[in-house]
């Protein structure tokens, strides 16, 4: 019993503190699972039509057309966004992108790259905060919402398994009053979303704290640490004298014919800027999951840094590699999306019902003592 008030005095004070952080996190995530489905509805510059036998046109020939659109800018990397989609272009130094028809080198718009998804995400990872006090907010915020959900299953598990218990746990009651209603809306919804709201919760806080992607990296590959990021470096001793956006097109052929293997037409391709920097290919861009591959400027050889084929991975790299896609529910495509999307919209709902559920016992009137029944006056007086 001393266990079971510490977690319901733990869930109620943890939960008011971290309310307004999980319900912005929650409502935003509601919005970012379908930004690539919605995208294309409201943005008609994603669209480019393709004549018929037109094969897509190279990095430079993008690049050139999007510094003419803004002159005394440099083209920084192009995103390839498939068969039927338009390039889009980051220029450097710039807020701007360019997005540009592939297969005839046409400027089809000029966004600023603060547009309403960005906003979200920046809500969903910051709150709108400077990073570095954002980051802190939401990653112990996150990690609070996660011990809540343990804390909840407790709360929720029934003393005892009789259908009274179950249809309450189970079950909610749509004709009660508020109270009850929202009660159940709290408890059983809850319970409903937790396998989904845990992988959320949990995917997210490896993408916080580096200590438990280490550790998780470490029980998962059998008690190996993650080998530490190196730079990718080109080799200046083979300089080539066709260097510059001539290797950058061969470095988007070769992505798109020899390294990439699922979705191949969608590809980055980032322009170096120094004769050490390595051109930087983004391929298998599928289902959350993607690819980073870095090649030698000069030779165009697959540099140690780079990235290996997802069929080739052992397990703790698998995990690390799909970790975006199940965070944001890609993983399954259009149903895994579909479940996230009703998971995060109920753990916005819970700081509400929760709230509502602490307010009526803070206000609940005391049950007033049963009077004792008054004598009768002739009794008395007889």
């Amino acid at each position: 019993m001393s266990f079971k008030k510490i977690n319901a005095w733990l869930h109620l004070w943890l939960g008011l503190i971290s309310g307004i952080i999980v319900f912005i996190m929650s409502i935003t995530g509601c919005i970012l699972v379908f930004e690539h489905e919605i995208k294309p509805l409201i943005s008609p510059w994603l669209h480019a039509k393709a004549p018929a036998g037109t094969p897509q046109l190279p990095p430079s020939v993008l690049f050139q057309s999007a510094q003419a659109a803004l002159p005394g800018l440099e083209a920084n990397s192009v995103w390839y966004g498939g068969e039927g989609r338009t390039a889009k272009v980051s220029i450097e130094n710039s807020d701007s992108v360019v997005y540009v028809n592939p297969y005839t080198a046409e400027v089809t718009a000029i966004r600023d790259h603060e547009d309403f998804f960005h906003v979200m995400l920046d809500g969903h990872v910051w709150l709108w905060l400077p990073q570095e006090i954002g980051h802190h907010v939401t990653a112990w915020g996150t990690f609070i919402f996660f011990f809540l959900l343990i804390s909840g299953i407790i709360l929720w598990w029934p003393k005892k398994w009789s259908k009274a218990n179950k249809d309450k746990s189970f079950k909610i009651k749509w004709n009660a009053r508020f109270k009850r209603l929202n009660y159940d809306l709290h408890n059983v919804l809850g319970f409903y979303s937790l396998i989904v709201a845990a992988i959320i919760a949990f995917t997210a806080l490896l993408m916080c704290f580096g200590w438990l992607s280490n550790g998780v990296f470490w029980v998962s590959s059998g008690g190996e640490s993650r080998p530490p990021r190196v730079r990718a470096f080109s080799d200046t001793t083979k300089i080539n004298v066709v260097a510059g956006l001539d290797q950058v097109d061969k470095a988007w052929r070769k992505g798109v014919t020899e390294l990439g293997s699922y979705n191949k037409h969608e590809i980055i391709v980032a322009a170096p800027h120094d004769p050490k920097d390595a051109i930087y290919v983004c391929v298998d861009m599928i289902n959350g999951t993607w690819r980073d591959i870095y090649l030698d400027q000069h030779t165009l050889e697959m540099l140690p840094s780079s990235g290996a084929k997802i069929t080739d991975l052992k397990m703790a790299d698998l995990i690390s590699r799909t970790n975006y896609g199940l965070h944001v529910g890609a993983i399954g495509g259009i149903t895994t999306k579909i479940l996230y999307f009703l998971a995060s919209l109920i753990c916005a709902s819970l700081p509400v019902t929760g709230f509502f559920v602490w307010w009526g016992k803070r206000n609940k009137q005391p049950i007033a003592a049963k009077r004792k029944p008054a004598t009768r006056t002739g009794a008395s007086m007889a």
